[in-house]
């Protein structure tokens, strides 16, 4: 994948996993890897290049038959979840089959109603399936209780993944980009501070009082408790909200996956059990939830047509700050990667910022 750098040896939201059902294969695109994916008999999912490696055409043309991904052109037979070929019929009687024929297949599991996919540097070889338990837990949104329901969103972004990500993060857009009844106006803005501290691959907006603008939260005071939330940015693209209000709580994991050079998809995966005896609390809540998610996303095929001209771009204090650790963080592990040495945090301690939003 050429063009910004993005960061590999991670996990990738690829589908919702409800579209791997039937013995249907489906197909996606993740850091300009095109991939096809797929659910077993036994029920496990997978993940293989969407190429045969004979001579290159989409593995999605052939058939799977729930054990094995059978190659259109030359029937060529592979188990999907190591990807080794198991099978070639042109082979004649007398000679021998070359075992160590794979597709390049990599780690799939399930979570939170997504594929992930852990997409490993180009170049750094075969992942046996025996060396795939080492692996990261797959990313998921804080959970706090037994029951608690959840909804998913997703949209594509016309932009590379730095401009996807940083637009995550960016604190000061809300009374312009969310403007609407039930969230903020312009004439909600007002003077914020904030404490941020670094956390392992990324920082935290430590725990506080939610703004005081925001309908939504302002609903929570039925409860009576203090509510307090927390926000974690993580590499590669990982935005967690958590909101606790007692036993009552909020969750919510946001990424931002590179899809090619030029695209980039936002997923939006929320859990809570926030008013959960409220009939049609998902639908509610996916009802707004779309409508803000496509502001974000109207906003970033605006600002895209502005981008197609390069034009000179500036990020200031403290408002940007975030954004310039999530560069800085990315630039650190890029390095590591590189060099061998530990990855070094950018942030030095605890700071606290202000901006008006």
């Amino acid at each position: 994948m050429t063009g910004t750098p993005v960061l590999y040896n991670d996990w990738y939201p690829a589908l919702r996993s409800d579209r791997l059902q039937g013995g249907r294969m489906a197909t996606a695109m993740l850091l300009g890897l095109p991939l096809v994916l797929g659910r077993k008999r036994n029920g496990r999912i997978f993940a293989m290049r969407d190429a045969c490696p004979h001579r290159g055409i989409p593995l999605s043309c052939g058939r799977f038959d729930g054990d094995a991904v059978i190659c259109k052109y030359h029937g060529w037979c592979f188990e999907p979840e190591s990807g080794q070929c198991m099978e070639i019929p042109s082979l004649a009687s007398g000679q021998d089959h070359p075992r160590k024929i794979y597709s390049a297949a990599f780690p799939c599991v399930e979570g939170d109603g997504y594929a992930w996919v852990y997409v490993p540097k180009p170049g750094s070889g075969r992942m046996r399936l025996e060396g795939r338990e080492g692996l990261p837990p797959v990313p998921e949104p804080p959970k706090f209780s037994a029951r608690f329901r959840t909804a998913h969103l997703s949209a594509d972004l016309p932009c590379d993944v730095d401009h996807g990500i940083i637009g995550l993060m960016d604190p000061a857009h809300g009374p312009f980009v969310h403007q609407a009844w039930w969230w903020r106006t312009r004439r909600s803005i007002h003077e914020k501070k904030k404490l941020f501290e670094p956390i392992a691959q990324g920082f935290r907006m430590s725990a506080h009082a939610p703004s005081a603008n925001s309908a939504p939260y302002r609903l929570l005071g039925v409860y009576g408790e203090p509510i307090r939330t927390t926000i974690d940015f993580v590499l590669p693209n990982r935005r967690y909200e958590t909101l606790r209000c007692g036993d009552r709580w909020f969750s919510s994991l946001t990424t931002v996956t590179p899809v090619t050079a030029g695209q980039c998809r936002i997923d939006v995966c929320a859990a809570w059990n926030v008013f959960y005896a409220l009939p049609f609390a998902t639908a509610i809540a996916r009802f707004f939830g779309k409508r803000f998610v496509r502001q974000d996303q109207v906003t970033m095929i605006q600002q895209a047509e502005g981008l197609k001209f390069n034009p000179p771009l500036m990020l200031i204090d403290d408002a940007d700050r975030p954004a310039k650790w999530y560069f800085a963080l990315k630039r650190a592990r890029l390095e590591a990667e590189e060099t061998g040495r530990p990855m070094a945090h950018p942030m030095e301690g605890p700071v606290t910022l202000s901006w008006r939003s």
